[in-house]
């Protein structure tokens, strides 16, 4: 299963904690197109697979955000199929209601399935510049944009939405969950180890210094989501703009 890497020894202690009780308590899920995993007190990762011409059958991860009986996902799986066992999830064995789901930028592995979200009535979250781009790919298309930062919750917990450059993408943003001191990067942030993947939509040049500018901002993060591979801590910030540089 993925581990919480961490700066802070306790806090890592902390996040195995959580994740041994979550899995005592039935928090996890796995089926051939789902897997939900505990990371940190109130954090999930979900990881769904998307089929493609360039680089195969590739794993796509999104965060889930549960406090208080509420939910908030941040990129949907990547098809309906895992997107209907994911809502499923939340609504029935974890009794949560879904207060929303945020798609980090336009690409199909963060929008694939956004329309069963919409078909349960789950209200759904972007900026405008996602919005725009991924209405004119003719893809699925969130329904309520921010320009640059919004702050969304679930129960008691905030989560900070924000757009601080072009990098894999011209709109690509963070969701960032202070509570649990988890970025959710997208595929924004690349993975130990992980190549440059997709760059069709890239900005490569304002790469670095859009990463940068999150790691300044969220300087008490412990752990960071990439958007494909494994989980880590903020070296995933340091490798990443590293690559790009």
């Amino acid at each position: 299963m993925k581990t919480c890497f961490s700066t802070s020894f306790l806090y890592l202690i902390t996040c195995f904690i959580f994740i041994a009780e979550g899995q005592q308590k039935g928090n996890s899920y796995q089926s051939e197109a789902l897997q939900i995993e505990q990371i940190s007190p109130n954090t999930f990762l979900h990881i769904s697979y998307l089929n493609t011409d360039d680089f195969g059958k590739v794993a796509c991860n999104g965060m889930i955000v549960i406090n208080q009986g509420e939910a908030l996902v941040f990129d949907t799986p990547a098809n309906n199929e895992a997107s209907i066992e994911l809502i499923n999830w939340l609504e029935q064995d974890q009794n949560v209601k879904v207060k929303g789901v945020v798609a980090t930028h336009f690409h199909w592995d963060c929008v694939g399935g956004l329309n069963e979200f919409h078909a349960k009535g789950i209200p759904s979250f972007a900026s405008d510049e996602t919005i725009a781009l991924a209405k004119s790919a003719g893809y699925p298309t969130p329904e309520n944009g921010f320009k640059k930062k919004i702050i969304l919750k679930a129960g008691q917990l905030k989560v900070i939405n924000q757009f601080f450059g072009e990098g894999h993408t011209k709109d690509n943003f963070v969701a960032y969950a202070p509570s649990d001191k988890v970025i959710f990067g997208g595929c924004m942030i690349k993975a130990l180890d992980a190549g440059s993947g997709n760059l069709e939509d890239a900005n490569v040049g304002e790469w670095p210094t859009t990463v940068q500018k999150v790691k300044s901002a969220f300087s008490d993060a412990e752990i960071v989501i990439p958007g494909h591979g494994e989980i880590g801590g903020t070296d995933l910030l340091d490798y990443t703009i590293a690559m790009f540089q």
